[in-house]
């Protein structure tokens, strides 16, 4: 018997993600970092659409995060609907020493909301921290329209590794932790999870919430 039919079939989850912001911050080597530990200096612009998947284990289930790239966004305009279909969680993606990219957030955040069709959990990413001495938006900057937007917030360096993995997994973990809010509504489920004697334990909401705002790599 496989560990699927023993858990009842109902404990695998797959979340897929999205990465945007303009050209240049840095989308595909946080997700090389990420979901392979490489960072290439001398990356090549996304042609298309590239997505990587990563395992994860909350609550004793299986999460898998299918996590979609594609750079150029502004350039790619026929790909933007099907990009964002069925996302249930973004990393909205700056460069800190480029302040036109920042300036854009507001515009990708309207493109999202246009797009997408279901609660997204969202995530502000300040990325190439470790361009601290060429910085031309200041943490508080970044903090700021995270809380205005309601969005979680985390400075990140995809060259060095600085917060990489703990920004995408709060992002993985509120997604969870909302799909859990929701099955957890439905009677159907509950009747289900009486049957198999499971219980999904949504401890993941209160934590990462207190995490949002919190981090940046400039912090000590």
């Amino acid at each position: 018997m496989s560990s699927d039919e023993e858990s009842g079939g109902g404990e695998e989850y797959l979340f897929k993600i999205v990465i945007i912001g303009d050209s240049a911050v840095g989308k595909s080597n946080l997700l090389s970092r990420y979901a392979r530990n490489e960072f290439n200096m001398h990356s090549k612009a996304t042609i298309g659409v590239e997505f990587q998947t990563q395992v994860l284990e909350i609550d004793g289930k299986e999460v898998k995060a299918q996590i979609w790239d594609t750079a150029g966004q502004e350039r790619f305009r026929a790909v933007t609907s099907a990009y964002y279909r069925g996302a249930v969680g973004a990393l909205v993606v700056y460069d800190i020493s480029r302040r036109s990219t920042f300036d854009s957030i507001t515009r990708w955040l309207e493109e999202l909301n246009t797009h997408s069709d279901t609660t997204v959990a969202r995530m502000l990413v300040g990325n190439k921290c470790d361009l601290d001495n060429i910085r031309a938006v200041s943490i508080e900057e970044g903090t700021s329209l995270a809380e205005a937007e309601g969005l979680f917030f985390m400075e990140t360096s995809a060259l060095d590794s600085t917060n990489v993995k703990k920004a995408f997994e709060i992002v993985i973990r509120e997604i969870y932790s909302n799909v859990s809010r929701k099955v957890l509504n439905s009677d159907s489920y509950k009747a289900e999870l009486s049957v198999n004697r499971v219980t999904l334990v949504d401890n993941g909401a209160d934590g990462s919430k207190q995490a949002a705002n919190m981090f940046s790599c400039c912090s000590r």
